[in-house]
């Protein structure tokens, strides 16, 4: 009997030292101490293991804990470049963003500024979803996913009541969590992949979250209690729009990711995948040349293909045939030139 006490007012003192809004953490102590009269009750393990489940998720969100942004125009440029070749236009309109938050903050403005809700519209492989890493890192914000392909029920977006056996809070809720601050950067990836069943109720919890005089009291089921979502920066994506509701289009502003040229391709393969690949696989990062005259064979190996998937795809193809050369053969650099690229590439 009093571990079991000992128990509920570890509960207790969980809820205490949590800075959790007032009205949450009364009507959580209220339940506790109710629960504390049901010891007896044949009812009493089967609502600890309930309550016990809520505390140990309503204690993760971080219901006051942000980042600081960081509104350096240079080390966002950085950022983006890193990563990305091209794309000028977006990167432009983050730099846009940043440097309005950076003169309102210089102004000693408190009141929060909204970024754009900005949707990459484009073909598979275009960079859509990897852009967003990118702009979380060039505003030194947490990142998190919620990946929409195949979804059918908006209940995976808002959660369950508590009423379920095997009740959980929904993805947003769990994507906050994750990203461990109230202020992240969070990916809606392929928001117009839903299944048909569930596309008009997902559309409507949608139009919530994008919001800013909705989603500042976004109701989870599970959680039951608002939570302020206004300082997440979303972010879409989409192949296309045309089964994007008008309503969530409406809050959105579509960028085209255009597809990559040959030469684009060439640069990305050289400058940013061949010595990620290179390093990934363990080998030293001169290991391996590819000469210029094959890099037209190494964009187009099977034909034209919009995105970047197929040249990453055939670089990663090519360091594993040196790497298994290096294990059986030896040898310490190998150059792939239009002599030998048949050996190295698909034809």
């Amino acid at each position: 009997m009093d571990n079991v006490a000992q128990e509920v007012q570890k509960l207790k003192e969980e809820i205490e030292k949590t800075d959790l809004p007032e009205g949450l953490k009364e009507s959580v102590s209220v339940r506790l101490d109710q629960l504390k009269k049901l010891v007896n009750s044949p009812s009493f393990l089967p609502e600890f293991d309930r309550i016990n489940k809520y505390v140990g998720w309503i204690t993760k969100i971080p219901w006051s804990k942000r980042t600081q942004d960081r509104l350096d125009i240079q080390a966002a440029q950085v950022a983006l470049d890193r990563h990305h070749h091209g794309l000028g236009e977006i990167k432009e309109r983050i730099l846009e963003y940043i440097s309005v938050m950076k003169l309102n903050s210089e102004k000693g403005s408190n009141e929060f500024i909204r970024a754009p809700i900005l949707c990459f519209v484009g073909l598979v492989g275009t960079g859509k979803t990897t852009i967003a890493a990118s702009i979380a890192e060039a505003l030194s914000r947490k990142y998190a996913r919620i990946p929409f392909g195949g979804m059918g029920d908006p209940l995976d977006l808002r959660g369950q009541s508590r009423m379920h056996a095997e009740a959980e809070p929904g993805k947003v809720i769990k994507a906050l969590i994750a990203s461990e601050s109230k202020n992240p950067i969070i990916l809606l990836d392929e928001i117009d992949r839903v299944t048909d069943r569930g596309r008009d109720s997902i559309m409507g919890v949608l139009v919530e979250l994008l919001d800013p005089k909705q989603n500042n009291a976004f109701v989870d089921h599970y959680i039951d209690y608002p939570v302020d979502l206004s300082e997440v920066l979303f972010i879409a994506t989409a192949n296309n729009t045309t089964n994007i509701a008008t309503a969530v289009l409406d809050r959105l502003e579509p960028i085209v990711m255009p597809s990559y040229t040959d030469q684009e391709k060439i640069t990305i393969g050289k400058k940013y995948m061949l010595p990620r690949i290179i390093k990934n696989a363990g080998l030293s990062e001169d290991s391996i040349v590819i000469e210029d005259e094959v890099w037209s064979q190494v964009v187009r190996p099977l034909g034209f293909d919009a995105g970047i998937r197929s040249l990453e795809r055939t670089i990663d193809g090519v360091v594993r045939k040196v790497a298994k050369t290096i294990v059986e053969k030896g040898g310490s650099k190998f150059v792939v030139n239009k002599d030998n690229v048949k050996q190295y590439i698909p034809q």
